[in-house]
C-alpha cells in the first residue's frame, strides 16, 4: 500500500505550485481544514491527509508500537512528502500536529520552507516555572474518563475544546469527529499527546515559524504560545481574537488572513 493511500492523501490546486501541507489535531481529520485550506489552492499545491487511525486512513496500518510517540506520526509525514516528492513546503499543523510537523522539520529541514503552528503546545502538563494548562491529576482524570466512557468523554470534552459556547453546531461537529475515531486508538493518541514533552526540541528547529494562538484557549493558554515563541528560533506569535482551540473552524477568515500575511511577508 502506498503512503498516499494509507493516509488518505487529497491534493488540490496547481501541480507545479509551491506546496502547503495541512495536518489535523487529535480526534479530527482533514475535513477540519475545509474552511481554510481551499482558499490557498489558487497559488499553492494543497496536501491534505489523515493521521493513521483517523478519518479515511487505513485503520489496518495502525501499529501501537509505531505510534507510541509523536515520532511515528512525524515519520508518516516525511514519507508522504517523499512519496509526493515535495520540498520547501509550508506546513500548517493544528494542535498536536504542530509538534509533529516540528519534529519532522528537525529530522529533514530541507523538506520545509515555513511552519505554521496553530494552537501548539510542547507540553500540556504544568511544570516548575512552566504553565502547560493541566495538572498531573487533570491529565490522569482525562485519560481515565477516556477508558471508562469514550462517548461520554467526547460529548463532555468537545464543547470545552471548541470554546465557543454560543455556537453549539461547532461542538456537535467536534463531538461527532471524536466519536468516529476508534476508542482504543484515540486513547493511545491522547496518552501520547498529553504526556509528551517537546520543550527541548524547540531550539533545534531551523525553519521560520508562525505561532497562532487563540486569545482564550483552555487546551493551550496564551502563555504556552509565548513560551514557544521565546524558545523557537526565528518564530513570531500572533494572538487571534478567536477563542477556543479550533480557530480553523470557529474563525476561518481570521486564521486564513494571519497565515496569508505570514506567507506574504516571507
Amino acid at each position: 500500500m502506498s503512503v498516499v493511500e494509507r493516509n488518505n492523501v487529497r491534493l488540490l490546486g496547481p501541480e507545479s505550485a509551491p506546496a502547503m501541507v495541512f495536518s489535523h489535531g487529535f480526534g479530527c481529520d482533514q475535513n477540519m481544514w475545509r474552511f481554510v485550506a481551499p482558499r490557498f489552492a489558487g497559488d499553492h499545491r494543497i496536501v491534505l491527509f489523515d493521521h493513521v487511525g483517523h478519518g479515511g486512513s487505513d485503520l489496518s496500518a495502525y501499529d501501537p508500537r509505531r505510534y507510541a510517540s509523536l515520532g511515528g506520526y512525524a515519520e508518516d509525514l516525511l514519507q508522504i512528502l517523499a512519496e509526493l516528492d515535495l520540498r520547501d513546503v509550508v506546513f500548517v499543523g493544528h494542535s498536536v500536529s504542530a509538534m509533529i510537523g516540528m519534529l519532522a522539520a528537525i529530522d529533514e529541514p530541507g523538506r520545509f520552507r515555513r511552519l505554521v503552528l496553530v494552537g501548539p503546545s510542547p507540553r500540556y502538563l504544568d511544570d516548575d516555572g512552566y504553565r502547560g494548562g493541566f495538572s498531573r491529576s487533570e491529565i490522569d482524570e482525562l485519560l481515565d474518563s477516556l477508558d471508562s466512557n469514550y462517548l461520554g468523554w467526547s460529548s463532555a470534552m468537545a464543547p470545552v475544546v471548541m470554546g465557543n459556547a454560543g455556537r453549539t453546531e461547532l461542538a456537535e461537529e467536534l463531538t461527532n469527529s471524536f466519536c468516529r475515531t476508534d476508542p482504543a486508538i484515540a486513547r493511545q493518541f491522547a496518552e501520547v499527546t498529553f504526556r509528551s514533552d517537546n520543550r527541548a526540541d524547540l531550539p533545534r528547529v531551523g525553519v521560520p515559524a508562525l505561532i497562532l494562538q487563540c486569545s482564550e484557549d483552555v487546551i493551550a493558554p496564551v502563555e504556552v504560545g509565548e513560551y514557544v515563541r521565546d524558545n523557537l528560533p526565528g518564530s513570531s506569535l500572533v494572538v487571534l481574537q478567536a477563542t477556543g482551540h479550533c480557530p480553523n473552524l470557529s474563525a476561518p477568515d481570521e486564521t486564513y488572513e494571519a497565515i496569508r500575511a505570514f506567507l506574504r511577508d516571507g
